[in-house]
């Protein structure tokens, strides 16, 4: 076959410019940090990019719920320490009034406390965080207390679906709520409104009176419960999140693996190509120097 001069410029021009797009390619690689740009440059790498990204999102989307998670906890037992300190009060007016030196115009104002008293436990049972109401167990859109004007508490909220749950890995689910009448029953309200009305009425006996302190004794003992369940929630939580985190280091570092680029390696082929190109573009000056005319000579 008979090689032509236009033969020789066209495959030298041809040859020059992939390696001035393998130069591109090397020093996009730099400036990225990244083996590819497109898609089409390794369609491998791109495949398994995405699957390596998306279980990346999926770690820290779980990261964000444990996040949440933590308000909920937090608020709990913020709330229900709360409820702790009321109702040691309570008990401390009660053992106070159930004495035969307190008058009953001293007990009536006992009750006047231990009414305010009820109504900051009712606020508490309807503790919101984010504009859900942290103790309505799932149906968190809704108050989990209402009191009527004659100071009856009612729980109002559905709790057909007691729990509230939130999604820390794949198919993990872990109850963060403290159950909805686990400490804010009926039976609460009930005894605390019996105790108010034996203080401000003024009829019940010291021995009445000091009969309550069982009872309220047997509330503080369901708070503590709750307490402890609770803090056994976020013991696991504390669990999961240091889990998550671990699972994101690895899964961050085998996407790193797939997609960085080695910056020594890259460089270190910069300089061959640009070697290379450099060469390429001084021989083919030569060979299209040289035409009919030189031949002729």
């Amino acid at each position: 076959m008979r090689v032509t001069q236009s033969m020789m410029a066209n495959n030298l021009l041809r040859n020059i410019s992939g390696g001035y797009s393998q130069l591109a390619d090397y020093q996009s690689q730099l400036a990225s940090g990244k083996k590819i740009t497109r898609p089409s440059q390794d369609p491998v790498v791109a495949t398994m990019g995405i699957s390596y990204r998306t279980d990346v999102n999926h770690v820290e989307q779980y990261q964000r719920n444990v996040t949440n998670a933590y308000k909920w906890l937090d608020s709990s037992d913020d709330a229900l320490k709360q409820v702790d300190d009321a109702l040691n009060r309570i008990r401390e007016l009660t053992n106070e009034a159930s004495t035969d030196t307190y008058t009953a115009d001293q007990r009536a104002a006992a009750g006047v406390e231990v009414d305010q008293l009820i109504q900051q436990l009712v606020t508490l049972g309807n503790t919101q965080v984010g504009g859900q109401y942290i103790f309505s167990g799932s149906d968190s859109a809704h108050p989990l207390l209402s009191q009527a004007s004659d100071g009856t508490v009612s729980i109002v909220a559905d709790l057909s679906q007691p729990d509230f749950s939130v999604a820390v890995n794949d198919g993990i689910q872990i109850t963060i709520n403290v159950k909805p009448e686990a400490v804010f029953n009926d039976q609460l309200f009930q005894d605390l409104n019996q105790l108010k009305k034996d203080l401000t009425e003024g009829t019940a006996t010291g021995s009445q009176i000091s009969a309550h302190l069982t009872e309220i004794d047997t509330h503080l003992d369901e708070v503590s419960s709750a307490q402890a369940d609770l803090g056994a929630k976020t013991n696991r939580i504390d669990l999961t999140k240091n889990r998550l985190a671990e699972q994101k280091t690895v899964a961050t570092n085998v996407m790193s693996r797939n997609e960085d680029a080695d910056y020594a390696e890259t460089i270190v082929k910069l300089n061959q190509q640009q070697n290379v190109y450099n060469a390429s573009l001084s021989v083919g000056a030569k060979i299209i120097q040289t035409s009919l005319i030189d031949f002729l000579n």
